[in-house]
């Protein structure tokens, strides 16, 4: 795949000077003092960081809520397969973080793990100095310290926390933050948190290992678990533990995957959980007939798209990351790393599997809910809804109090999605983010408090990039070409081979923000870039 033939010296042309008085002298110096002078930043130790925060503080519900993670090592046990990995208090999922909007979270985060961390808040408008970019927002966590995340969450919804170090994500740092919503009117009855993962670590390579070979695969940079199907031995007992049987061509009634769909990511994993559980014992969630549930979904998955669908109940869309959307009644849907769905059901009786197939894979994760007596669905059950309608993201529309207005851009930013398949390097307008030192080597997007912001997506990969947005959120419109009516609001959007989006957002959160690709190897390869506040005098 060629890449992107514009160089940084031409983007800074075309940027103007406000991007060349961003872009010089001011490497590798996120974290000194205030503003840089020379540069005209606005960072994560600035004071309009600190006046917004205050402001959303005196908006705020006055409430502290008070919680603690430690990110440790641990044996966890994946349903009959114990896989030593880095967890939240040694569980994955790690445990839920639950407060309302305008609570204030005081969160105490202890490094028991081998090297550095950080949190960061996933799809939360905080405080920059908060967001958990290690050398951008803050100095990471070394290992043996800890350190007191403290912001307001402004925002209802369902949101989850990771590091945003290397590929620790990828061994099982992850939890779900809820924030409620205290004038929502409740109309369900009961409540489920569905945390979607690819696996390998612990089972036969780390993701460092994962990386490695990627990057040595040169034109078809691909991973194959080399897991064969059958019994393999744990290292760390004496038993056997029997792999479930990939699945090589879909079950009855799911159409098959398209060539996109194949391309979704480069690695094979040798399982799929839902909520740390395999396919052969499946985290069980139980309720009552004729109850409706508000299902709250997550994907915390490195590289995986995944397709989900519960048998015999049809799926309502009421979020989508975080924000309320106008009801779309759908068979099945599809989720990308970084993204969240709510989905109310109003459940029959029996027993249902909650399906997620990784597209491309030939493999599901599974969980199965529960309104009266009967048998566990087998590991390859298959929901005839897999293969029904599928949410598109035109059938979203944010709901009249979730809109964030329709006036047009003050300033708009082309985002290049580009690659390097001979090394397997992944880029935003032909740069690659130095994560050590984030100022070096790329052209950042100014842009001033206040101003409406266009960013259009253009994928020139023929791989999906799961696009995240730190600290906004942002309307969704499609084609880019041709914006017309408003689209849902989000942080997190799927783009696929050839596609282009435009999304907008109001510049209302001073700081130093990413923009990143959510596949956890694209990222760790640098594809990132950079929105930088600038003070109005520049």
């Amino acid at each position: 795949m060629p890449e992107f033939p514009v160089s940084r010296r031409s983007l800074l042309t075309a940027l103007g000077g406000a991007a060349a008085a961003v872009t010089a002298g001011g490497a590798g110096l996120a974290l000194r003092g205030e503003d840089m002078p020379e540069t005209g930043r606005v960072l994560a130790t600035s004071d309009a960081v600190r006046r917004t925060e205050q402001a959303r503080r005196s908006r705020g519900s006055g409430r502290a809520v008070r919680s603690a993670l430690t990110a440790e090592q641990a044996d966890v046990d994946l349903g009959g397969y114990v896989a030593r990995t880095w967890a939240y208090n040694g569980r994955v999922p790690g445990p839920a973080i639950r407060c309302s909007a305008g609570d204030q979270l005081e969160i105490d985060v202890a490094n028991r793990l081998p090297e550095p961390t950080t949190v960061h808040w996933h799809g939360l408008r905080l405080r920059n100095d908060m967001d958990g970019v290690p050398n951008l927002t803050q100095a990471p966590i070394r290992a043996g310290d800890s350190m007191r995340y403290s912001f307001v969450a402004p925002d209802p919804g369902t949101y989850w926390l990771h590091p945003h170090v290397g590929l620790q994500r990828e061994r099982g740092l992850y939890a779900p933050l809820i924030v409620d919503d205290p004038q929502e009117p409740g109309d369900y009855d009961v409540e489920f948190i569905v945390v979607l993962d690819d696996w390998i670590d612990g089972v036969t390579a780390t993701p460092d290992d994962v990386l490695r070979a990627l990057r040595a695969g040169g034109m078809q940079a691909r991973y194959r678990t080399p897991v064969r199907v059958g019994r393999i031995a744990d290292a760390s007992a004496s038993w056997q533990y029997h792999v479930p049987a990939a699945l090589a061509d879909p079950p009855p009634g799911i159409a098959p995957v398209s060539a996109a769909s194949r391309l979704a990511s480069h690695v094979e994993f040798p399982f799929y959980v839902l909520n740390g559980r395999l396919p052969t014992a499946p985290h069980v969630f139980r309720a009552k007939p004729g109850q409706r549930a508000r299902i709250r979904l997550i994907n915390a998955a490195g590289a995986t798209v995944f397709r989900l669908a519960l048998g015999d109940h049809r799926l309502v869309v009421t979020h989508t990351d975080g924000f309320p959307v106008e009801p779309v009644e759908v068979d099945t849907l599809q989720i990308a790393s970084g993204e969240r769905y709510d989905v109310v059901v109003t459940l029959g009786e029996g027993v249902f599997p909650l399906v997620a197939v990784a597209e491309g894979k030939g493999a599901q994760a599974l969980g199965v809910i529960r309104t009266a007596a009967g048998p566990i669905p087998p590991p390859t059950a298959a929901p005839a809804g897999l293969s029904g309608r599928l949410l598109a993201l035109t059938d979203l529309r944010a709901t009249p109090a979730a809109r964030i207005g329709d006036q047009p851009p003050d300033v708009s930013h082309t985002v290049y999605l580009t690659g390097d398949m001979t090394t397997f390097e992944w880029r935003i307008n032909a740069e690659t983010f130095n994560h050590r030192r984030p100022f070096d080597g790329i052209t950042p997007m100014p842009l001033h408090d206040g101003e409406r912001v266009r960013l259009v997506l253009v994928n020139q990969t023929p791989m999906y990039h799961p696009m995240h947005l730190h600290g906004h959120t942002f309307t969704v419109r499609a084609p880019a070409d041709n914006p017309g009516r408003g689209g849902p609001r989000k942080d997190t959007v799927l783009v696929g081979p050839g596609e282009r989006f435009s999304v907008d957002f109001t510049a209302d959160n001073p700081g130093q923000w990413l923009i990143h690709c959510h596949n956890a190897y694209h990222m760790a390869t640098g594809m990132a870039g950079m929105l930088s506040y600038l003070r109005r005098d520049r």
